[in-house]
């Protein structure tokens, strides 16, 4: 189902599919021997998707369909609370707990609107990983190089393995340091990281409250846009992609160009000729501040602070039933001391005023979304190894979440080569703005 939703939506009511029909089309993906669905889901509400698809069905055949999305399948990261369901985090540890007793807020939104969850997908252990394994459930492949066994990025991985294979046309992701902009480039497709504040986080377990976005990965910018504007209980778009001639956009150099791999240089300096022969401004700039991002980083900084508290009395007990490279990395933030954390608060806050002030004038600010394509599992089995690659997948994301801005990534490599992702990002609140200036890159970058 590699549809963009635009399309599902002009077939079902042509009646040329049903929701029924789209969710057993998606059941089957999810099957096959031959694809990750098995790694890339969790668990699979079968029954129940089907229920809600034959609903769907008679209302739309009623002229009565909530949406013109109606009875379209979508993926639910395991963060994410379904009444009825457990909402275990990725992790073994919150297998037995209680099921939720409603939906999150994001769930509930995309219901109301008559969309289906299909079933929960896989994630890092509580999302603290950038690199997507999970050694409970297993680690979904990215769907590049699949005899390689490449990693498919995290924490949202199993919905950007799953969208990637056609089992769903989009998927619910979270993002605090890239979580939905990681998985997106390793596997070729779209991840939108919101303003924090855009999407309610109520019902979705944390990692960090400062931090944490609720956000879509999908098919195309369009894809995300429409179901951004459910999340964020807006009104649907009246989408028009923004062309890139006479866009200013500004090149970021700092910090995130720094040791890129050749295939992401080669199709980063592509991208960007690309766009100005479609006739956009792009200025190469400096933000000398970004310089100290691995001092904000000390300790795994604010957000492994936050993840600690929120932790240890769980690791105080359940030590042993954590993933060990998820607990060892979670316990850096016991040494980040409240001084510490007051400090890097307030310094924060500077660098997000700052960050506005700099990018004042401008129509998105541009980089790497990732600086290597997926590396390959077994590159990840010394620990040593494991935290290097870790660091540099999130390197160039986790920027943006400092600077609580919204961002994107979306494909910029060549059909059939190693996947990259080009972000683009804006100062926080200016998340419609970035989205129909994405959609005329995305167009530019195909064209």
């Amino acid at each position: 189902m590699t549809r963009t939703l635009a399309a599902l939506a002009a077939d079902l009511a042509a009646g040329r599919a049903t929701a029924r029909g789209l969710v057993e089309e998606a059941l089957a993906a999810v099957a096959n021997p031959a694809g990750e669905g098995a790694r890339a889901f969790i668990s699979v509400a079968a029954d129940r998707a089907r229920l809600e698809a034959d609903a769907m069905d008679a209302a739309r055949k009623a002229g009565k369909a909530p949406s013109a999305l109606a009875g379209i399948p979508f993926g639910v990261k395991d963060l994410f609370d379904v009444a009825g369901e457990v909402t275990a985090a990725g992790s073994a540890l919150l297998k037995s707990a209680a099921p939720a007793t409603q939906d999150s807020d994001a769930v509930a939104r995309l219901r109301d609107k008559g969309l289906i969850p299909l079933g929960r997908t896989n994630m890092t252990e509580f999302a603290y990983s950038g690199v997507g394994l999970n050694p409970h459930y297993g680690t979904p492949l990215s769907v590049y190089g699949r005899t390689e066994k490449r990693i498919p990025g995290g924490s949202s991985s199993g919905t950007a393995v799953a969208i990637a294979e056609g089992m769903v046309p989009f998927g619910l992701g979270t993002d605090t340091g890239g979580s939905c902009r990681i998985p997106a480039a390793f596997n070729a497709i779209t991840g939108f990281k919101p303003t924090a504040s855009r999407v309610s986080r109520r019902g979705v377990y944390p990692l960090s409250g400062a931090f944490d976005s609720v956000g879509p990965l999908g098919q195309s910018v369009a894809c995300c846009a429409a179901i951004d504007a459910i999340l964020a209980d807006a009104p649907p778009p009246a989408f028009q992609p923004r062309p890139v001639s006479a866009a200013r956009i500004a090149v970021l150099s700092t910090y995130v160009l720094d040791g890129l791999d050749g295939a992401v240089s080669g199709d980063f300096e592509r991208a960007l000729s690309s766009l100005a022969a479609k006739g956009a401004r792009l200025e190469h700039i400096a933000f000398p501040a970004l310089a100290n991002m691995p001092a904000y980083l000390k300790n795994g900084g604010i957000v492994a602070a936050e993840a600690w508290a929120h932790h240890a009395p769980i690791i105080a007990r359940h030590e042993a039933e954590y993933d060990p490279r998820v607990v060892s990395r979670i316990r850096f933030g016991a040494q980040v001391t409240a001084e510490e954390l007051a400090s890097l608060t307030a310094a924060r806050a500077g660098l997000v005023a700052d960050f506005g002030k700099w990018a004042e004038g401008f129509d998105a600010v541009l980089c790497p979304a990732v600086p290597m394509i997926p590396p390959r599992l077994a590159e990840l089995a010394e620990e040593g190894d494991y935290r290097r690659l870790n660091g540099m997948a999130l390197r160039n994301t986790y920027v943006f979440n400092f600077l609580d801005a919204c961002a994107i990534s979306l494909p910029m490599s060549r059909p059939g080569s190693a996947p990259t992702g080009l972000m683009l990002a804006l100062p926080g609140g200016r998340d419609t703005n970035l989205l129909a200036l994405a959609a005329g890159v995305e167009s530019a970058l195909q064209g």
